[in-house]
């Protein structure tokens, strides 16, 4: 299982989502959205326009944004 998780320093959900991965073992990509602008345009891409973080992209191409620890718990 590959993660790919975009967020920014400064955001708590973001800080949470990655205590758990790290937690939980998992590793993963840490791309922070306000230093990439390719990286903030694919979240916009997945999110209709928006830009919400954190969102979490699976290397089969599916995502979560914004997920509860136990939304992100359930999909590891």
């Amino acid at each position: 299982m590959k993660l790919t998780v975009y967020g920014a320093g400064w955001c708590p959900d973001v800080k949470r989502s990655r205590a758990l991965l790290d937690r939980e073992g998992v590793e993963y990509s840490y791309v922070d959205v306000e230093a990439d602008a390719e990286a903030e345009q694919r979240v916009r891409e997945l999110q209709d326009g928006a830009r919400r973080i954190p969102t979490i992209v699976w290397d089969d191409g599916t995502f979560l944004v914004e997920p509860s620890d136990e939304e992100l718990s359930g999909r590891l």
